[in-house]
């Protein structure tokens, strides 16, 4: 085994360290806003495709989303509390459109407990499967 990768057992999906350490960026240093990864099906590997800037917005975040594919995404989230504390919370969305193919649902559903443990840190999870799941009340409701 390649110390890039380690296997995942229940569906064969390995996870590469790149995905680890962008992630690790954004909860410990904060360089990054939002992480889109992706299942690159040839290699069977988790990868990331895209990363957000700390100043872009939750608006860049979902048009970062792709609209009939699957993906998975961390989002850090900076919110108010009612007492005026400043907070954070950083949130997996797991990104699942019906006009997305079934195997890409299967896949990325079978590959998304294992994932989500490489990425100790995660707050709220959600699972969308249309914009309307995910839009930022949704993201401030679960946040509070």
């Amino acid at each position: 085994m390649s110390p890039i990768q380690e296997s995942n057992a229940s569906s064969g999906m390995a996870v590469h360290d790149d995905c680890k350490i962008k992630f690790l960026e954004l909860k410990a240093k904060r360089n990054h806003r939002f992480i889109v990864f992706k299942i690159e099906e040839k290699i069977q590997q988790v990868i990331v495709e895209k990363i957000g800037g700390p100043d872009e917005s939750y608006e860049d975040f979902t048009n970062s989303i792709p609209a009939d594919e699957c993906c998975y995404a961390v989002y850090d989230f900076d919110f108010t509390t009612e007492e005026n504390c400043q907070k954070s919370k950083i949130f997996f969305i797991s990104w699942s459109p019906d006009t997305s193919r079934v195997r890409s649902k299967m896949l990325y559903a079978s590959s998304k407990d294992r994932f989500k443990r490489e990425l100790e840190g995660i707050q709220v999870e959600l699972q969308a499967t249309d914009p309307s799941e995910m839009s930022l009340d949704v993201i401030k409701g679960r946040a509070l």
